[in-house]
């Protein structure tokens, strides 16, 4: 059977995702390599790939929730709203914010907000990615898009940088996917009436996946050597495992592997339900847009059951 399954990667800083995607496809000896959402090539953490038949889903995977830790620096503006970028705007900060203005502004972007994309950033406009106008020194209307912000915290003391020009804050965030944890951290400080940009930033969790259970790239490289990657690998069922599962039938197995679209009420309520055989994930399904009461394919996995 070919290799399969979800790859859990710390990245590390100064790689982009499609980097990591490349070296990837050298330890599997595959093409069939996808990451299910990009980090920025300063951010560090938590980048599931997927290999094999689980490029499937992706699309499902970067869906998720996420997590990140990181710090925000308050005192100036960015161009790239991260450290990465030219100082556009500076203003000194004067005194330490109080715990209790920070637990405000950070309980104020709580909930459904609407978010500008950042200029240095992947959104495609009219065809071109936001951040080619951005290097060609042109401006252009971006769309404002809704996303959800789960959770937002100070995780430890304001601290100064070892210059005195910006007051950092740790913070940790949960959010919905879309969500430009740059722009969360320049609204921080506009709300504290301060520039402000996002220093640091470190991805914690996504696609169910949590820091401890990734490993590194040297790890990945000396495993691969050895002939042992395939070990380092999830099964598909780990990344799905918070969606309801049903084992079929002999009967039901050939109309799920048609494609057949079923009746709802037959299986369990839920946003996607995940069939399997023998164990193993044979489709996902979700409630059909147009044919009420009824469910259809959303993922289709190709498995040698049933024969």
């Amino acid at each position: 059977m070919n290799v399969s399954g979800i790859l859990p990667l710390e990245k590390p800083a100064g790689m982009t995702s499609h980097d990591c995607v490349l070296r990837a496809r050298r330890w599997f000896k595959t093409r069939e390599v996808g990451h299910t959402g990009t980090l920025d090539p300063d951010v560090t953490g938590v980048l599931p790939l997927c290999v094999g038949r689980a490029t499937k889903l992706v699309p499902i995977l970067m869906e998720g929730t996420k997590a990140y830790e990181g710090k925000i620096a308050l005192g100036s503006a960015t161009t790239t709203e991260d450290a990465a970028g030219e100082v556009i705007e500076r203003k000194k900060v004067s005194e330490a914010i109080t715990d209790e203005e920070l637990e405000q502004t950070f309980a104020s972007l709580l909930g459904e907000i609407r978010q500008v994309p950042p200029m240095y950033s992947a959104v495609k406009v009219k065809g071109k990615r936001l951040y080619e106008y951005a290097r060609a020194g042109e401006t252009v209307e971006r769309p404002v898009r809704s996303v959800t912000v789960y959770a937002f915290d100070q995780t430890g003391n304001e601290m100064w940088s070892p210059d005195r020009d910006h007051l950092l804050i740790p913070f940790s965030v949960i959010c919905s996917k879309g969500t430009y944890v740059r722009t969360l951290a320049v609204e921080v400080g506009r709300r504290l009436g301060y520039p402000g940009h996002l220093s640091l930033l470190k991805r914690t969790m996504s696609a169910g996946i949590g820091q401890n259970a990734c490993v590194s790239i040297p790890e990945m490289d000396e495993r691969s050597q050895n002939g042992r990657a395939e070990e380092s690998l999830l099964p598909v069922e780990y990344v799905l495992r918070d969606y309801p599962h049903y084992e079929v039938s002999d009967r039901e197995l050939q109309k799920i592997k048609n494609g057949a679209v079923l009746p709802a009420n037959d299986y369990p309520r839920s946003k996607r339900i995940v069939f399997t055989k023998e164990r193993q994930t044979l489709a996902i399904y979700k409630p059909h847009p147009r044919k009420q009461g009824m469910i259809k394919p959303d993922v289709m996995m190709e498995v040698d059951v049933g024969r």
